[in-house]
């Protein structure tokens, strides 16, 4: 019966379109890119630690955050876990001395403002959002300093921010499964609009909601960390749908043209089983995955993170992958 149905026109449409999809995914395994090393010049002076997230001014420099040298920045108060690199690599400028306790992630608006989250706090500080402008003076705080909470004033572990084209502030809020696990949404001058999401694996559930994106529709996109999947909403915290091919979603990012870039750097056979970590590049509108750049470590067993945490892409489609436990920024060109 089978054989024969193949025969019958809507079957053999439904055959090529799986053909077709087999293809795709064949494809998708390719790897068209190469990775410069040694890129990022560190100062003399001292060596990147756990560098966590990535991005980039208008004018091209790339931001980074890191844990002041370590993956912690209790008692180094006297080291800088924010800075900025020219495309070449050189460093050009950092602050944040003595205020965040373990940055995580980092965001760059459009008028060039830093955003960074601070994950953790140690009674004094933490668990907050800072607005920086690129001299380093504060412009705008989110949460309560030192004070982790669930209302709409705190936050439990902050790990990205995201600012919309109309100036709204979107928050990422969980970055362990028993967290907030949600999404808060403010206006462009702070105040507490709406949030969604409860911990869980059902639509609009999240466990350990990593980081933030938005296409060219305006649709937020979030790595949903510890569900292996991206959910996609609309600005109100509506869900539109969620995608798992592209593996335990830890950082994401999308172009101004819809390529959409997702970092795994925990999938092993306790996580996400039967996927390798690495860098997936697709489509934003589609879903389709194009490319993988694997990760070098290839022990499907490795408990520990490796790879790409938070990542970026310009418009060349050269890709900076901010890495934790190798503490440097690795640098992927087509």
């Amino acid at each position: 019966m089978l054989v024969e149905s193949l025969y019958r026109p809507a079957y053999l449409i439904t055959y090529f379109v799986l053909i077709s999809v087999f293809a795709e995914v064949s494809i998708a395994q390719e790897n068209p890119y190469t990775e410069i090393v040694g890129w990022i010049q560190s100062p003399d002076s001292r060596e990147l630690g756990s560098v966590s997230w990535v991005d980039a001014d208008p004018k091209g420099n790339i931001w980074i955050a890191e844990r002041c040298g370590a993956n912690s920045c209790i008692d180094r108060d006297d080291v800088s876990p924010i800075h900025m690199y020219s495309a070449s690599g050189v460093r050009l400028a950092h602050f944040g001395d003595g205020m965040l306790v373990w940055p995580h992630g980092i965001h760059v608006d459009f008028d060039g403002n830093i955003w960074v989250t601070d994950g953790r706090g140690d009674g004094q500080r933490g668990y907050q959002a800072f607005k920086f402008n690129p001299a380093g003076e504060v412009l705008m705080t989110l949460g309560e300093a030192g004070v982790a909470g669930d209302g709409v004033g705190h936050f439990s572990s902050p790990t990205d921010v995201l600012v919309a084209p109309n100036g709204d502030i979107f928050v990422s809020d969980g970055h362990e499964p028993e967290s907030n696990n949600r999404v808060l949404k403010f206006s462009a001058d702070g105040k507490f609009i709406k949030s969604w999401g409860v911990s869980g694996s059902s639509a609009g559930e999240f466990s350990v909601p990593h980081a933030l994106a938005m296409d060219s529709q305006g649709r937020l996109f979030v790595a949903d960390r510890d569900n292996n999947r991206v959910q996609i909403f609309n600005q109100e915290g509506t869900y539109l749908a969620q995608w798992s091919q592209y593996g335990r979603a830890t950082g994401i990012y999308i172009s101004d043209d819809d390529t959409l870039y997702v970092s795994d750097n925990q999938s092993n056979l306790k996580n996400n089983p039967g996927w390798q970590r690495g860098i997936r590049v697709g489509d934003a509108r589609d879903g389709l995955v194009k490319a993988f750049i694997p990760d070098p470590t290839l022990n499907p067993d490795m408990s520990q993170a490796t790879g790409a945490h938070g990542l970026y892409a310009n418009s060349f489609g050269e890709i900076y992958g901010a890495e934790v436990v190798a503490e440097t920024v690795r640098k992927f060109v087509h």
